[in-house]
């Protein structure tokens, strides 16, 4: 796959795997609603075995991969593994039976927190043998176990992600409110993201669009555990409502988040993180929530055969991995926009000339009566579009491209029907349809909140985006007070060709110009991670060697709470979907530096910053 992006983001190594005989016992795919295991006088007898089957994680009439799962002992292998979920002070009596020809170090079975490196000890299991221990279900949360060959790889080293299971602790009283555990593992055949690789990540078991649908009313409570055990870094976003995440954890804690609420559009979770989230769904419609390494959820192709996805006119065959839909029923909750006048845009998306079928160069302009930005090529960075809070507005997307395409107003709350999801979007039967090569669609929405957002194709994504249709989008309380000057946009994308290159685009150019700030006064960074493959970026903003201090105050288009904004040493570490807002000062005069760099350090790009000192105002101001 010629447009895949080398990333240090997939390791789920499994040599030696081919397609699965007919004869393999299957696996199944675990929808965690079950509890395994009897209870009895308070204590949860498990008994667990590791085996290996036929996983096809596609369904079941297509090809799979052998690969190595937990089942309950006699019972059906299942990814992911059989879940444990019991209230506080239960003890739990787990026996672990390993066929399989290797060694089994199994970790998660003991109490949480751990309170040592000991207490957290994998268990050692070789081929053919038993182990079992006995431990307390002492803290509430949600946790996991997971199994390696090698008791001393870590989770985002090992060679089979499908030998993982979720470990849910309710509280010891009280009603337990309805929830849903979601358990992200994967595969891949090569080790690393390559040319007509195959691979899958997927969400209890399933790759889209064979993953579960999950239903939902408007006005019910929504909770999900989201835990994962893949070797990968997955941004999990949800298309049109934010969410409040309740707690983070890893294997070994889990922590309920306090204070005000902690509304996210897009959550970063690395490897062997868990997070806990509820939102309320106030609109009717079909929602996605899946990750945005937009690498991650590209279909390469079954895993029977390397061949190239159907060029469809939707994302049901263009989209795979770790991506759910979400239907809710209802009528909106939400109070009517006030009337008034509809802002009319146009947003063209076009070609360029140096581009090819395979790496295509788009771009996109914007409309706003006579004038058009930018007016001609090259389309690279796309038009900022800013937008008023309150206020209607219809921006009508025109396709001059050869192939169809979308627009995704990412993190913009908006009715379903525009949300950009060709062939998914919309209620019942009014579905979005693709934007056609000469057609148009006109997306209708009114902002309800000020912010830092994105606009970007959903068709085709890995292709599209790459090759340039991605932007920002600002909606501000007041239009004609808006300042580029103070206002910076700093939009971070993936360069049309050679992706694998330690190189990024920073405002579409990887060699971005210097700027020049004024002393003392209040400047807005706004960062927006587009990429399509790089889930851990760092943007750090320098004097030499030495980070300043910047005073951090959105994040995913919200306002932060007061007991969240907070000066803090000036880096951030992003995923894609992700937005940023920074209010910086610079002090004396003098060169800085804002860098964006891998998780390791290597330097992705760099714009030089010169401070000088603030203008006078004019006299008589």
């Amino acid at each position: 796959m010629k447009h895949m992006v080398m990333a240090a983001a997939i390791v789920l190594i499994l040599p030696g795997l081919s397609r699965s005989a007919d004869t393999s016992e299957r696996i199944g795919a675990n929808d965690n609603r079950q509890t395994s295991g009897s209870l009895a006088n308070g204590v949860l007898t498990i008994h667990l075995e590791a085996r290996s089957g036929d996983w096809r994680p596609d369904g079941d009439d297509e090809p799979g991969v052998r690969i190595s799962a937990f089942g309950v002992e006699g019972g059906p292998l299942q990814i992911p593994g059989p879940l444990i979920r019991v209230r506080a002070g239960t003890q739990i009596h787990a026996v672990i039976r390993n066929r399989l020809d290797k060694p089994l170090g199994v970790h998660g079975l003991y109490s949480r927190p751990a309170s040592t490196d000991a207490a957290a000890d994998p268990m050692t299991i070789p081929p053919g043998e038993t182990r079992e221990t006995t431990f307390a279900a002492s803290t509430p949360g949600t946790y996991y176990y997971w199994a390696a060959h090698d008791a001393s790889t870590t989770i985002s080293q090992r060679d089979e992600s499908g030998l993982s299971g979720a470990f849910i602790v309710d509280p010891s009283d009280g009603t337990i409110g309805p929830d849903r555990v979601l358990v992200i593992t994967g595969w891949n055949d090569a080790g690393i993201l390559a040319p007509d690789q195959r691979f899958r990540i997927v969400i209890n078991g399933r790759s889209w669009p064979h993953t579960e649908r999950l239903t939902y009313a408007v006005g019910d409570i929504v909770r999900m555990r989201i835990i994962n055990a893949s070797a990968s870094v997955h941004p999990m976003h949800l298309h049109g409502f934010y969410f409040n995440v309740d707690s983070r954890g890893t294997e070994r804690a889990d922590t309920p988040l306090t204070g005000s609420p902690h509304l996210v559009v897009t959550e970063r979770t690395v490897p062997g993180s868990t997070f806990a989230l509820a939102w309320t769904p106030t609109r009717p419609g079909n929602w996605l929530f899946h990750c945005h390494d937009t690498a991650h959820v590209t279909y390469t192709g079954a895993l029977g055969a390397n061949r190239s996805p159907a060029h469809s006119m939707g994302m049901m065959d263009m989209m795979a991995g770790p991506v759910m839909g979400i239907t809710v029923t209802g009528r909106t909750i939400e109070p009517a926009p006030a009337p008034g006048p509809r802002r009319q845009l146009r947003l063209v998306a076009r070609t360029e000339p140096d581009g090819t079928t395979e790496e295509p160069s788009y771009g996109y302009t914007l409309e706003s009566g006579e004038r058009s930005t930018p007016a001609k090529p090259p389309y690279l960075p796309a038009p900022t579009i800013v937008l008023k809070r309150g206020e209607p507005v219809t921006i009508t997307v025109v396709n001059q491209l050869p192939v169809p395409t979308s627009v995704h107003w990412h993190g913009i709350e908006l009715e379903s029907y525009y949300d950009g999801v060709a062939g998914f979007a919309g209620e019942g039967a009014r579905l979005a349809p693709p934007i056609v090569p000469g057609g148009s669609f006109d997306a209708r929405f009114t902002p309800p909140r000020s912010g830092t957002f994105i606009y970007h194709t959903h068709l085709d994504d890995l292709k599209q985006q790459q090759a340039g249709l991605t932007g920002a989008l600002l909606v501000v309380d007041d239009p004609s007070k808006y300042d580029a000057e103070h206002d910076l946009v700093m939009l971070v994308t993936t360069p049309r060709k050679n992706p694998g290159d330690n190189v990024v685009l920073l405002n579409g150019t990887s060699t971005p110009a210097a700027r020049t700030l004024h002393a003392g006064e209040h400047y807005r960074l706004r960062f927006i991670n587009v990429h399509v493959a790089r889930p851990s970026m760092r943007m750090r903003l320098l004097r030499g060697e030495q980070l300043l201090t910047w005073r951090a105050i959105a994040k995913d288009g919200m306002d932060l709470p007061a007991d969240q904004v907070s000066d803090r040493a000036s880096e951030v570490q992003m995923g894609n979907g992700e937005t940023y807002d920074f209010d910086f000062v610079p002090g004396e005069r003098g060169d800085l530096h804002l860098d964006i760099i891998t998780a390791v350090g290597i330097p992705l790009t760099s714009m030089p910053i010169r401070v000088v000192n603030s203008t006078p105002p004019a006299r008589g101001r």
